[in-house]
């Protein structure tokens, strides 16, 4: 039998197609590729920018409404790594080749904040059975990816009425250590209610923080409480759409967050040695489903945070802060005017040029940050929206998806200096598949897909479980190479490379081979 609608592949899955149903109306049609626009009808449009002399800012000046009590660690050796039952080893990886480039991946984006990867001498090609599984983990609900730093992997998900943290070895999947806390949280859209936040390792300490708005200072060896936060009880913050979801970003000393307190703090920064609160920026803007990215602009180190989550009416936008004392040198709002709607797309920062993108008929600006650290718009374009991932810049244009739904999404290449779309493409192809003893083959895609530049190429994870290596170039994208790691949904985290090891969050039950919810560790070692 063969299935000839995409469409018909979802049903097969058991998916509802309006996934991601959180806003109204649908996406961006497929029309023609649309030149660079003014800010959209459905974008909040900006206002006059006002330089704030540092230290100035009416934010810097917020106080920690409960500053935490430093706790009294017991002197305990680290644990030896052990297996557990809900691991599965498969085999030992490859060795890593002579020459090979590898790095820890210790916050969400990987090392360098912007899904770009130094790793090279990667598997290139994918025989029927690769790449293999080195070892798979049950887990349970969750949208995080993995931290990595050394022999130590921390993972965060969650299982019954317990958010659980695990410290694996990232080569074994051993556990050393795991910590656990209560946690009611239950997301209002009927998405699944574990956490979002991807964990953070900075030296011997490791930051989680909940859907719920909780955030732990681990020991990475122990697991040991050195402090801990209840920050949306402190910052009065009510649950937004879909709980808490930025990922923290260390900063030197500090630990800085999205908090998006009503009045502000929008942004404030906590030392990684006491949790007591260092400064506070803004107080226009919620928290975001976005994660600071740090910068340096005409050699100043500044942090770009793109706020706005629920509000009435919906408001949100980008700020650039001074990390060392939270004065903001500009506050830029950009946010679809649908109140159902949320920022949650990093910035991308090339040079002294920002790219932020959001969806719900809203697309994409390019701001150039001036010598003053004020700003001027370069271009908007409404073709490029992306919704939960990140665009990614190659030799002088942005790649993302764009979409609200997986029927509307579409890879869109743009053109850095002029904004104009270069071209929109669904990437779509037919598969085999055994259901239910009788063979099928079904049209299925990317849908809204994830990229990750690595080793000369381009590695997509797809929203149904697809990986992919791509070669993206402003003639169009030609697929290298394909492989379907599980049918499952909302494989919506960034993948997780780390010496050659490359770490996928397997979201909800496979429909074919009816896997669990899983933490897969393949081995994509090259020689």
């Amino acid at each position: 039998m063969i299935v000839k609608l995409l469409g018909c592949f979802h049903q097969l899955l058991g998916v509802v197609l309006a996934a991601g149903a959180c806003a109204a109306g649908t996406g961006c049609s497929r029309g023609a590729p649309a030149p660079a626009t003014t800010l959209s009808d459905n974008v909040v449009a900006a206002e006059p920018t006002t330089i704030k002399p540092a230290g100035e800012t009416q934010s810097s000046r917020s106080a920690d409404p409960a500053p935490p009590k430093a706790l009294s660690l017991e002197s305990v050796a680290p644990p030896a790594a052990h297996s557990f039952p809900r691991l599965k080893f498969h085999a030992k990886p490859k060795p890593l080749a002579d020459g090979a480039v590898t790095h820890d991946w210790t916050s969400f984006l990987g090392p360098t904040h912007n899904a770009v990867s130094a790793e090279t001498m990667l598997l290139k090609v994918w025989p029927q059975d690769e790449p293999k599984i080195v070892w798979e983990m049950t887990k349970g609900t969750g949208y995080t990816s993995p931290a990595i730093q050394g022999d130590r992997l921390v993972y965060l998900h969650r299982m019954g009425n317990e958010g659980i943290v695990e410290c694996l070895h990232p080569e074994t999947g051993e556990q050393y250590w795991e910590f656990r806390y209560p946690t009611r949280f239950e997301d209002r859209f009927g998405y699944n209610n574990g956490p979002r936040a991807s964990p953070v390792i900075a030296g011997d300490r490791v930051f989680i923080y909940s859907a719920e708005g909780k955030l732990f200072c681990l020991k990475l060896d122990t697991g040991q409480v050195f402090w801990q936060r209840d920050l949306a009880r402190e910052f009065k913050v009510p649950q937004d759409f879909f709980g808490t979801s930025t990922t923290p970003l260390v900063e030197g000393d500090l630990l800085i967050i999205n908090v998006g307190a009503p009045n502000g703090p929008c942004v404030a920064a906590f030392d990684q040695r006491t949790g007591r609160m260092a400064w506070g920026a803004g107080d226009k803007w919620g928290p975001s489903y976005a994660s600071p990215v740090p910068a340096v602009v005409h050699g100043k180190r500044r942090v770009f945070v793109f706020a706005g989550g629920e509000s009435r009416p919906p408001t949100g936008g980008l700020l650039s802060i001074d990390p060392a004392n939270g004065a903001v040198d500009f506050e830029f709002p950009f946010r679809s005017r649908v109140h159902e709607s949320v920022n949650a797309s990093c910035p991308v920062i090339v040079d002294d040029q920002v790219l932020i993108s959001s969806n719900y008929f809203t697309g994409s600006a390019l701001l150039r940050i001036k010598p003053d650290m004020s700003h001027e718009v370069v271009w908007t374009n409404k073709d490029l929206g992306t919704h939960w991932n990140t665009a990614v810049f190659k030799d002088g244009y942005f790649y993302g998806f764009d979409g609200h739904f997986t029927q509307d999404s579409a890879l869109v290449c743009v053109d850095a200096a002029t904004g104009k779309t270069v071209w929109r493409e669904a990437p779509e192809w037919e598969e085999s598949v055994e259901l239910n003893g009788e063979q099928r083959r079904v049209f299925t895609s990317s849908g809204r897909g994830c990229l990750m530049l690595v080793d000369g190429r381009s590695l997509c994870l797809g929203e149904f479980g697809h990986l992919q290596w791509l070669d993206l170039s402003p003639q169009g994208y030609k697929e290298l190479g394909r492989t379907w790691l599980f049918a499952a949904e909302e494989s919506w985290a960034l993948p997780v490379l780390s010496r050659g090891l490359l770490y996928v969050s397997q979201n909800t039950r496979s429909v074919f081979k009816r896997e669990p919810s899983r933490l897969v560790c393949y081995d994509l070692r090259g020689r």
